[in-house]
């Protein structure tokens, strides 16, 4: 059984398909009659106005109609397309079992309780027979399809058959007046109608269900004594022929099956059993747990059935419909009416190949599943369910296609899936111990092989792979290396289709669609809700799949579409162009014609074919809202503006696209102000001042109007404007149109008049009119406000526009791709002309065609006449005497109006972010002014937290890779990145990296400049110098692994000189204490420094031990210096000390042992001998106690001691 709906609600007593939509009716033993789409799986509809269980339900067959009977005593005929009930017949005297419309004549057949039968005529509303006979419940009742029969099955123990043609007659025959005498007779004494014809006896308890054969003069039965009894019948006489035993509990219905030689059942003992109606044996039983079964449908079209039970309903298929196949190259092989046949697209033939063995019929479902073709030997391997999972073999001779005496015998084998890897080799899978068994066409197995995931399906997946299926995801398997070459995460998948450069595969699901390369990398995925069926890839990579009522089509991006709907469900085999073939359900080969365009345009926009979308949009018939849609979600809405012709929808393209011209076109059609308003903001953004004035002119936008006039300088109309404000009487925008003409005589004259004496007074007098002032002074008396001592006065002047009216000049760039094409649609133009225009424009920039905008230039004509009209309204302002100069220029954007809109190019990288795009250098960053990712860099590389000391570093060497030009007085500085080594030949396009000021080659001249201040003993000076070295090492780039090292021994030497001279800074802090100063002298002894400075150190730490009676330790100062070669005074002093301390012992005890290796603590100047632990800092490279690990190093004061970082990066050579 392959369930494909199920249903859980109250107990299901009647049900009925609809014969051509996807819909099933189930009516409920709550009174509820439910319209469920069993393709889709949603509720439709639900009718309630039963009172009590609805036991019978039925669709007509060609109305939209459906009827029924309930216990309610009611017969309702209901029309689902307005959801109501229509009427409702009234007859029957206890509950309705049953109820069926008749396939012809307007009747249905009611059975009830009330021991009839009664035929009713449903359009004329009333009961036409009354079959009387049972002697209890009538259970069903039903009409043949063809003939004049009912049968009706009764708890009576019998099924009695009815013969109307009587009836038949007397509906169809035109009625005269000796037939109309009769039939008046038959009313008033009881007619015969409807006769006995033949009654079924032979059960022994009541009987539930009897129903005819769709074309065989056959009945079947089911009753309470849980058996089912087939009876044949002739024209005299109907007889029992066999009796199907089985069943364990009351049978409950039972019906042939429409298309099969198969009886099905169902029963209150939960199950449904299916018998052999010719063997007359059971096929199979399918059981529930908890539900007992109480009816049956069959489709009237379909393969389908459905069960009504306790909780619910479910719609299923016994075999599966989809015919084995196998496509290679030209050729189809497929499995038809037990023969392998072979189908040739080129020439459509169809031949037989060979007779494939019939399973027996022992149970259903044992037809091919799969279908697998090895074209170099001509091999077929067919896989089915027979013995639970099995493969045959079948090698063709190639005379031997087309001969259809040819026969062989298979060679056979158990396995679940079975599929050729190699031009002689199949795998074929062995569940129970998760191997592929590799076997050549001798059926002789030749390897095996573990496979990687707990596998239920195998499918090809190239030479010698194997596309491997658990649940939840596939991988494809290498059965030559045993490895994984690929995974992915896909819900079961039922079927795999390769493209025919096996580049891309896609994995059809139940409801999804998987698509991905050949290693497996997810490409897109689509979810459908109805069931995908089978799918094909068409020549250009796009994938065409149906499902069980669409051709769709999926691109590689994901997008996705229909191409066409279907009546039926098919099996795509192979796309090609235009034409898509097929197999039905039947097995019968079909060429589906499709418009492929759609999809082909998408697809040439996806792969920018510029050219092929041009030559479809001059030729072909796309258009409709998803194109449209389509084009403005992709980003072209200048192409989608070419398909529409809805005012509105061109306005919103034109707008996106930048297309002033039609915006204004449109505009004028619709003339509405919110798109006139949209209009102009559009038009200020492209500078194109003419049309942002019209366009505020046709809202009557004065404030807007005044302020575009002040940004562009034009005085005149600002003038005009203060006169529209006073005869309009606005106040405020008088006011404001006096400020931006900077007219003070004016805004004093508005002032007063508004009665702002003292505003008046205070403007007149800072301004300096004293003749007005002392007049409003006069006026104003003791209220004259005092204006403030001190403050010089200026006059307020409106700033000077950079550009004086006009519309802003345009860059000339290069036409949109679509722009030139389109424009000459419709155009025969001459072809090569159009190409060179298409590549620059030649033309002028033409934003507007805006010619009849305001046709001899009188700019407020169209306000003026529109402003009379809305006289009663506004109160009017009449301008009767407002006439603009005629010179004043029609809004007409710059150039000719052929050419198209210019699409202004696409800003440029900044340099600055080319430098930082790739680089890890920080000095780069610096340079480019991304501080905040120098610093990261710095940090992560040299543990660096205290940036202070590098901030006027940074400052420099971002300002020195910058030089600034200064293009006008008014604008902004202009910054030009200065690149290294550029020249006038390279091209513009590549950039090379940031010129630094920072160099290595300057840090040689600083060392010496702090070696000198050293040898001269200015030690705060030569600190400051090498501090100076140590904050630009992190900054500097060079260009050699070399230059890397030396930069390296650079810190190094810088290091051990901050440290020593630290120490000697500390040490002449240390005034009180004569120990510490030893030990301070004995300890910068022990820095590496150069050997001029070396011979300082010692003489010095000498003379200070001598001097505090430290005699051993002076003696082995005075060896060290002598082995130093020093100069002939210090040698001298050298050996004079040696003499007086050659037996002598120190007086103090120094923290300091030169036996013993040891580096000094940059915090706290104490000696960490060889064996101690100690923290080192991550950029100089300093060692301190363990206890100052954290703090920011005390020599470089840069970087946190401890750190972790990974260490100095400041050259491109160590990155690669």
């Amino acid at each position: 059984m392959l369930t494909k709906f199920e249903t859980k609600s109250n107990r299901v007593k009647g049900l009925s398909f609809h014969s051509k939509r996807p819909w099933i009716l189930a009516s409920l033993h709550s009174g509820v009659i439910q319209l469920w789409d069993y393709r889709m799986g949603t509720l439709i509809d639900r009718f309630d106005e039963h009172d009590g269980p609805v036991r019978g339900v039925h669709f007509h067959k060609s109305q939209p109609l459906f009827v029924s009977g309930g216990d309610d005593y009611k017969i309702k005929v209901w029309n689902y397309k307005t959801h109501r009930c229509l009427f409702t017949l009234l007859g029957h005297l206890d509950y309705i079992r049953t109820v069926q419309f008749h396939d012809e004549y307007p009747w249905i057949v009611s059975a009830s309780d009330d021991q009839t039968i009664r035929i009713w005529n449903w359009q004329s509303r009333n009961c036409i027979a009354v079959l009387t006979g049972h002697n209890h419940y009538v259970m069903c009742a039903s009409f043949h399809p063809k003939e004049d029969l009912v049968v009706s099955a009764s708890l009576d123990q019998t099924v009695r058959v009815w013969d109307i043609g009587a009836l038949r007659k007397k509906t169809v025959s035109p009625a005269d007046d000796i037939l109309r005498l009769t039939q008046m007779n038959t009313d008033l004494f009881g007619g015969v109608d409807a006769v006995v014809k033949y009654v079924l006896e032979g059960h022994d308890r009541g009987v539930n269900w009897a129903s005819f054969h769709p074309s065989l003069p056959l009945i079947v039965s089911g009753a309470d004594d849980r058996q089912v009894k087939l009876w044949r019948m002739n024209d005299t006489k109907a007889w029992e022929v066999d009796t199907l035993r089985g069943h364990m509990n009351n049978v409950s219905c039972v019906m042939f099956h429409a298309k099969q030689d198969i009886i099905v059942s169902n029963s209150e003992d939960k199950s449904i059993r299916i018998w052999d109606a010719t063997k007359r044996t059971g096929l199979q039983t399918f059981r529930r747990d908890h539900d007992r079964f109480w009816i049956l449908a069959t489709h009237p079209e379909m393969n389908l059935l459905a069960a009504g039970h306790d909780s619910g309903m479910i719609v299923f298929k016994l075999e599966r419909e989809r015919p084995a196949f196998s496509v290679s190259g030209d050729n189809l092989y497929y499995v038809k009416d037990r023969f392998l046949r072979f189908y040739e697209y080129s020439s459509q033939k169809d031949n037989q190949v060979v007779p494939v063995r019939r399973p027996g019929s022992i149970s259903l479902n044992q037809g091919p599943r799969t279908l697998s073709y090895s074209p170099t030997e001509n091999a077929i391997l067919i896989c089915s369910d027979v013995d639970g999972g099995s493969y045959e073999l079948y090698i063709v001779p190639k005379e031997a296609v087309g001969r259809a005496d040819y026969m062989q015998d298979a060679k056979k084998g158990a396995g679940s899936s079975a599929v050729f890897v190699a031009r002689n080799r199949f795998a074929v899978l062995d569940k129970s111990n998760n191997q592929a068994l590799v076997k050549n066409l001798k059926n002789e197995i030749v390897k095996k092989s573990v496979l990687p995931i707990a596998t239920d399906a195998i499918f090809y997946a190239g030479t010698g792979n194997l596309l491997c299926r658990a649940e939840d995801r596939v991988v494809i398997f290498d059965l030559q290396q045993r490895i994984i070459l690929g995974e992915l995460q896909a819900p079961s998948v039922k079927y795999v289709v390769w493209s025919s450069d096996m580049e891309s595969v896609a994995l059809l699901s139940k409801h999804t669609i998987v698509i991905a390369n050949k290693k497996l990398v997810h490409r897109c995925t689509l979810h459908e809700t109805i069931r995908v069926k089978s799918g094909a890839w068409d020549d250009n990579g796009v994938f065409v799949y149906t499902t069980l009522n669409h051709i769709k089509y999926c691109l590689p991006n994901g997008d996705s579409g229909i191409i066409r709907t279907l009546d039926v469900p098919i099996y795509v085999t192979k796309v090609s162009r235009n034409n898509i073939y097929c197999l039905d359900r039947e097995g019968k080969n079909k060429v589906i014609s499709v418009d492929a365009s759609e999809y082909i345009f998408k697809l040439a926009l996806l792969r920018k074919q510029y050219d092929n979308v041009m030559s479809m949009i001059r030729n072909s018939q796309l258009c409709g809202q998803a194109v449209i849609s389509y084009l403005q979600q992709k980003g072209y809405p200048e192409v989608a503006l070419h398909f529409v012709k809805d005012e509105r929808t061109r306005f919103n393209l034109a707008l996106e696209s930048g297309n002033i011209q039609i915006a204004v076109a449109s505009a004028k059609e619709i003339d509405e102000k919110d798109h006139w308003y949209r209009l102009g903001i559009e038009a200020l953004r492209q500078g194109n001042t003419s049309i942002v004035e019209y366009a505020y002119q046709k809202t009557k936008n004065f404030e807007r109007l005044s302020f575009l006039y002040l940004v562009t300088g034009n005085m005149d109309k600002l003038s005009k404007m203060l006169r529209i404000a006073e005869i309009k009487n606005d106040v405020m925008g008088q006011f404001h149109n006096a400020m931006y003409l900077g007219d003070i005589q004016e805004r004093v004259k508005i002032l007063e008049k508004a009665g702002q004496l003292p505003l008046a007074y205070v403007t007149a007098a800072s301004h300096g009119l004293t003749e007005v002032a002392d007049r409003l002074a006069a006026e104003l008396g003791d209220n004259t406000p005092s204006l403030p001592e001190g403050k010089v006065h200026s006059l307020l002047m409106p700033p000077a526009p950079l550009m004086c009216s006009g519309d802003w000049p345009l860059l000339r760039v290069m036409r949109g791709i679509f722009e030139g094409g389109l424009d000459n649609l419709g155009k025969a133009g001459n072809e090569e002309e159009e190409a060179i225009d298409g590549e620059w424009g030649d033309e002028e920039l033409d934003m507007v065609d805006a010619e009849g905008i305001m046709q001899n230039g009188d700019l407020v004509a169209e306000v003026e006449g529109e402003e009379n009209e809305d006289n009663d309204e506004e109160g009017g302002w009449d301008l009767e005497d407002l006439e603009l100069p005629p010179d004043v220029d029609t809004p007409k954007a710059a150039g000719n109006a052929r050419s198209a809109v210019f699409v202004a190019p696409t800003p440029g990288m900044p340099v600055s972010q080319i430098w930082i795009q790739k680089s890890s250098l920080a000095g780069e960053h610096v340079a480019a002014g991304n501080f905040d990712t120098a610093m990261r860099l710095l940090s992560r590389q040299l543990g660096i937290k205290n940036f202070t000391p590098l901030k006027p570093f940074f400052m420099d060497l971002h300002m020195g890779s910058h030089t600034y030009l200064q293009a006008f007085p008014t604008g902004p500085v202009i910054s030009i990145a200065a690149e290294k080594g550029w020249s006038e030949s390279a091209s513009p396009n590549v950039r090379g990296p940031p010129a630094l000021v920072f160099k290595l080659s300057q840090m040689d001249e600083k060392l010496k400049a702090a070696y000198r201040a050293t040898t001269e003993g200015k030690f705060p000076e030569a600190l400051r110098q090498f501090l100076n070295i140590m904050y630009t090492i992190p900054l500097i780039v060079v260009d050699s692994r070399r230059e890397v090292d030396e930069v390296k021994e650079l810190i190094e030497i810088v290091r051990e000189y901050v440290l020593g001279l630290k120490i000697e800074v500390k040490r002449k802090e240390t005034k009180d204490n004569i120990i510490r100063q030893q030990e301070l002298a004995a300890y910068f002894t022990n820095c590496k420094l150069q050997r001029i400075h070396m011979r300082l150190v010692l003489t010095s730490a000498m003379t200070i031990c001598f001097k505090g009676g430290n005699y051993s330790t002076a003696a082995n100062f005075a060896r060290m210096l002598l082995e130093n070669s020093p100069n002939e005074a210090h040698g001298k002093k050298a050996r004079q000390v040696l003499q007086a301390c050659s037996d002598k012992q120190d007086a103090n005890q120094l923290n300091y042992d030169y036996r013993n290796p040891f580096v000094v603590c940059g915090a706290t100047f104490v000696p960490i001998y060889r064996g101690q632990k100690d923290v080192s800092c991550p950029y100089c490279g300093s060692h301190f106690v363990p206890a100052i690990e954290g703090q920011i190093c005390a020599v470089c004061e840069l970087a946190v001691v401890g750190a972790d970082a990974s260490g100095l990066l400041c050259s491109p050579t160590q990155s690669r």
